[in-house]
């Protein structure tokens, strides 16, 4: 799945987007396991992160499935 970061995210990984192989379907905790995995401390921000997955926000238990484009969204301010 392609994996985008925005704002903070991007700025604590170093990256804008990766591709994260994965077998099967996850959850959204399983996702953020994956990325503490591969950007250590990154999990400090799942509380306050909205995940879309092929552009529609996630909803409650949803999977995310191989092929998918996930975007981790984390509240920003400004106008």
């Amino acid at each position: 799945m392609t994996v985008l970061l925005f704002h903070t995210l991007r700025e604590y990984a170093g990256t804008g987007s990766f591709v994260l192989a994965t077998d099967g379907p996850m959850t959204p905790a399983q996702l953020w396991e994956a990325l503490e995995a591969r950007h250590p401390g990154i999990s400090r921000f799942a509380a306050s992160t909205r995940i879309a997955r092929n552009q529609d926000y996630l909803a409650g238990s949803e999977r995310l499935h191989p092929g998918d484009e996930v975007a981790l969204i984390p509240p920003v301010s400004g106008g």
